[in-house]
């Protein structure tokens, strides 16, 4: 037995957020939304993989350890289209041989983006 990949990673928000998370994924990362089942779970492509937002209710939010890391292309678009939207970034954070920032989603769960960094010689 070996394991091929992550098909999917699931994330809680709180009930009655589908609007913000919707445009969170879908507008600003630009991830299309995928439609399985008529349940109130939200699902979007990433690459081959799928993240799913599942509503809870009562809302309890995750640790702040907890993250979702995303590998990206062109890193300083999406940075300026985050920060276009007024959202807080973190970028205090080195990793060698990445370029790299965090953001919150609507819900509060913590995302990291990363592109690998040709230029520092370092290879990821």
């Amino acid at each position: 037995m070996t394991i091929q990949s992550i098909n999917h990673v699931q994330l809680p928000f709180p009930a009655g957020a589908e609007g913000p998370v919707r445009r969170f994924y879908a507008s600003l990362l630009g991830l299309p939304e995928v439609r399985l089942k008529a349940d109130n779970t939200l699902r979007f492509a990433a690459g081959t993989q799928r993240i799913d937002l599942v509503p809870i209710e009562p809302w309890q939010p995750h640790p702040s350890v907890s993250h979702l890391a995303l590998e990206v292309q062109d890193l300083p678009a999406l940075r300026q289209r985050l920060l276009q939207a007024e959202l807080p970034l973190v970028e205090n954070r080195a990793l060698p041989g990445y370029l790299r920032f965090y953001v919150k989603d609507p819900a509060g769960n913590q995302l990291e983006f990363l592109e690998p960094d040709h230029e520092q010689g370092v290879t990821p």
